[in-house]
């Protein structure tokens, strides 16, 4: 069976507490307006009745003195109604509201000498229009209670979420990586405002946030103190490599030592990424020309495809990095042919091995996670990405599917195109 797709609107806590309001307020008014309805109609009823039954027996004495019978009063009135006639046949007294000559009336009816019926009709129009009018004031004042209460409820309703919202917003920053956003509520700092749990949620969040914040500082400062310790030994390490004497030995040293400095570099690189305090020198490059260059200063004989050229504001130094580590990726992790193709402000950067983890797809790259047997630390996509951001650029990975040749997709999407 197919669900009804409601709209999004629906889902809303403004809305469900509008149909809760509404539905309580409708029930509400309908039960008071039952029940007074009901008295109202009882009294009233009951009034006219009684009027009725005395007018009967007084017809009924003077029917029996064979004197003239009261206005109103008759035998076998052709307006009686069916059911109460068939009681007052049977012997029975009783009244039922009915109608006479177009006018509401209440009926009394017994039985008369023979199969006849002595009946007396009083007027009841004026008990009718009390009823009638009764009921137009019970559902023109529920309308307006309702019309009220819903009122009311939507402000106290809005200003709830409003608050929410503020604080769902602030938890998107944090996630998007502001961590100096607060929801900063009035009432989690000020002990005499009332506490609810609104409040509480956001000073919950806020407390996590400068947790979460005091933590990552803490990496990031370990992280950029050992790689900027690690700087001076390394320099002179690679002074005294250069001066051992040439052989395998000597070889295998220095390319330890150039492995070292480059994972310094990068730790460093990647710590001045996690301050978000990188500052871009924009100018205007033409993105064929950019990937060209990369691709000659790699070495790697990837082939670089313009489909559409395009001139675009950039930091052409940190373009050439990001592009520079896609391409180095493709080569180290993937099979060739590599190719890097410009479309517009688009670049794609593809090789044709068994693309990249499930988990990079999926979360993004992960610094000195590698699966599959990869060599390397992780930090080349790391930075890749990092850079983008700097940029305003979006870079998003995925696999190619088998069928079209396999392989890992990168693609780089610039923030403007001229």
């Amino acid at each position: 069976m197919t669900r009804l797709a409601l709209p999004r609107w629906a889902g809303t806590l403004a809305f469900k507490s509008a149909v809760f309001i509404i539905v309580m307020c409708c029930a509400l008014a309908a039960l008071l307006g039952v029940l007074v309805h009901v008295s109202v109609t009882d009294r009233t009823v009951g009034q006219a009745r009684g009027l009725a039954l005395s007018r009967l027996k007084e017809a009924t004495t003077q029917y029996e003195a064979g004197d003239s019978l009261l206005h109103g009063a008759g035998v076998d009135p052709a307006d009686l109604p069916v059911p109460l006639r068939r009681l007052a046949e049977a012997g029975e007294r009783g009244t039922m509201v009915g109608r006479h000559r177009g006018h509401p009336t209440m009926w009394a009816a017994g039985p008369a000498s023979g199969d006849r019926v002595l009946a007396v009709a009083v007027d009841y129009s004026q008990g009718a229009d009390t009823i009638a009018g009764l009921d137009r004031a019970i559902v023109w004042s529920s309308a307006l209670a309702i019309g009220a209460t819903l009122l009311v409820g939507a402000f106290a309703v809005t200003r709830v979420t409003r608050r929410l919202h503020g604080t769902a917003q602030v938890a998107r920053r944090i996630s998007a990586g502001d961590l100096d956003a607060r929801v900063d509520d009035p009432r989690t700092k000020d002990a005499t405002l009332p506490q609810d749990e609104v409040a509480a949620v956001a000073a919950a969040l806020d407390t996590m946030a400068s947790s979460l914040q005091g933590k990552l500082l803490t990496e990031q400062r370990f992280t950029a103190d050992v790689a900027h310790e690690l700087r001076t030994p390394l320099t002179g390490l690679h002074a005294a490599a250069e001066l051992l004497p040439p052989g395998r030995p000597t070889e295998l040293v220095r390319d330890r030592v150039a492995a070292l400095r480059t994972l310094t570099e990068d730790l460093l690189e990647i710590s001045r990424l996690d301050t978000r305090r990188e500052q871009v020198e924009l100018d205007t490059e033409q993105l064929g020309v950019v990937a060209g260059r990369v691709v000659g200063a790699s070495g790697s004989g990837a082939e670089v495809v313009v489909v559409r050229d395009a001139w675009v504001e950039t930091d052409r130094r940190r373009l050439e990095r990001v592009l520079g580590n896609l391409v180095a990726n493709a080569h180290r992790h993937g099979r060739g042919p590599v190719v890097v193709t410009v479309d517009g402000a688009v670049v794609t950067v593809r090789d044709h091995g068994d693309g990249f983890p499930e988990y990079l797809v999926e979360h993004g790259p992960q610094r000195f996670r590698t699966e599959g047997g990869a060599t390397g630390h992780g930090l080349g996509l790391t930075i890749a990405l990092g850079q983008a951001e700097v940029l305003g650029a979006r870079l998003e990975f995925s696999n190619v599917d088998a069928g079209d040749g396999g392989g890992a997709l990168a693609t780089l999407t610039l923030p403007s195109e001229r």
